[in-house]
């Protein structure tokens, strides 16, 4: 099955006729015949969608939206209502109250169906980023998530996408009172590469042209921006000039977020763009919560350097491709000598501050190529692909130097505090019994050497013996 789709409509007939369309398209239908009936059903088991008639006993679409609104597990639950021609208060209450889109009868299968698709698409899509963004909270690599205010969709830029630059700027001086966000006008030759140039925009509006041929060519523009890097999380309103179903459906299959079919309506407009600026808000902080979160996964919050979690399996890439291009790497493990005594004499800030500092050091001392981690509290572990023993040893000596000849500033200390660091070399690929040794062999052997410069007085380099 595509999804659960919940149908309340007071009328038999309607909820039959609805239910035979969905069913052939492979969505589970429930029923329910009035507003209590339908917010029962969405509490006992929430459905992907639900499609009400504008009027229902107990209240209409409106009521129902605001009551879904209201409840925080339902709240981003997906509405769509259908009513007649002749209900354009109902139906500009119901888009206001929330209603993402209302279908006026009778009903085209196609549209329909598309929308369905789109709307529980996009439902789902926001339920798999809500649930990464749980986790990143619940792991602390999160804050709250910052409300939509008019002061966003007043920093927010909309760009209208039509080829008649006159009606283009007709709309936008009936649009501006309507909407404070900021709105710029393109054709669509220019919607691209003014994003390349300026960056993208919050919300594009694409004006499809009334004869079928061009507006069928200028649904292309759609593929365009959903496969481009810089516009593909843009928001995109599509705008008919003359109603087609088909051309409709297959922008929403395209990756259009939301459809006006008849024309241009300031109000309406304004209602579906700032609804699409509040969604894009939305997404992008759950994405931004995503990648602060693997982020933290991967990187040391004090010293900014990757973490242990990244270094050994990016050192085994490092390796498999040294045994493909029979290229060397070396591998060090370095380790601030008598640490502890930094932390004892001065305090944690002290020997924080030269944990940031050292870092600092050997991010300057390697190449932009080398890998360099914190993988412990005062150890660390550099790996230097295509690197051979002699260049090794000496970007080593010159890290040693570069820590020890130089005192560490730190506020709060009158002196600079001397520190020095002692490190462990190992060069692969290497061989054993006509193998070649693993990355954590290497790494062993490294680790094996970085105790024997410890043992041997410090402030040193030592080779592994096979390197050696």
């Amino acid at each position: 099955m595509q999804g659960t789709i919940l149908i309340a409509d007071a009328i038999a007939t309607n909820r039959i006729a609805l239910k035979v369309k969905l069913c052939a398209a492979y969505y589970h239908v429930v029923q329910a015949e009035n507003m209590e009936e339908a917010l029962t059903c969405v509490r006992a088991n929430p459905p992907d969608l639900v499609i009400c008639a504008l009027t229902l006993p107990g209240g209409g679409a409106a009521d129902l939206c605001r009551a879904l609104k209201a409840s925080g597990d339902s709240a981003q639950l997906p509405v769509l209502a259908i009513g007649n021609g002749d209900q354009a208060v109902d139906r500009f209450a119901a888009l206001e109250a929330g209603a993402n889109d209302v279908l006026l009868k009778p009903l085209d299968c196609t549209l329909l169906l598309g929308r369905a698709r789109s709307l529980i698409r996009a439902r789902n899509a926001a339920d798999e980023w809500e649930m990464r963004d749980d986790t990143s909270r619940a792991l602390g690599l999160a804050e709250p998530a910052a409300q939509f205010t008019a002061e966003f969709t007043a920093r927010s830029h909309c760009v209208i996408i039509h080829s008649d630059s006159a009606m283009s700027v007709n709309w936008a001086k009936h649009l501006r009172p309507q909407l404070r966000a900021r709105l710029t006008l393109a054709n669509p030759e220019e919607a691209i590469r003014a994003a390349a140039a300026n960056g993208p925009p919050d919300a594009f509006v694409l004006v499809l042209p009334q004869d079928p041929v061009p507006a069928t060519a200028a649904l292309r523009l759609i593929s365009t921006l959903r496969a481009n890097a810089q516009t593909r999380h843009t928001g995109l309103l599509v705008v008919q000039l003359a109603p087609d179903a088909a051309l409709a459906a297959t922008a929403l299959d395209l990756g259009a977020d939301d459809l006006m079919t008849e024309g241009f309506n300031p109000a309406e407009m304004a209602l579906r763009l700032h609804a699409i600026l509040r969604r894009k808000r939305m997404t992008d902080q759950l994405r931004d919560t995503v990648r602060t979160g693997l982020k933290a996964a991967v990187f040391d919050p004090l010293t900014g350097l990757h973490n242990r979690r990244y270094a050994l399996p990016h050192l085994d890439h490092i390796a498999e491709h040294a045994l493909e291009t029979a290229r060397p790497f070396s591998v060090m493990v370095a380790d601030l000598d008598h640490f502890k005594g930094i932390n004892d004499r001065y305090g944690h800030a002290a020997g924080d501050s030269v944990l940031v500092q050292t870092a600092e050091r050997l991010r300057n001392n390697l190449r932009g190529m080398d890998l360099v981690a914190r993988i412990g509290g005062e150890e660390f572990l550099i790996v230097m692909p295509g690197t051979n023993l002699a260049d090794a040893e000496k970007t080593a000596a010159a890290i040693c130097a570069d820590i020890g000849n130089r005192g560490f500033v730190v506020p709060g200390t009158p002196l600079p505090i001397h520190v020095t660091i002692s490190i462990g070399l190992s060069v692969g690929p290497m061989e054993e019994e006509g193998r070649p040794l693993s990355s954590e062999a290497l790494m062993a052997q490294a680790d094996q050497a970085l105790y024997a410069a410890k043992t041997h007085g410090r402030n040193r380099v030592n080779l592994s013996r096979p390197a050696a």
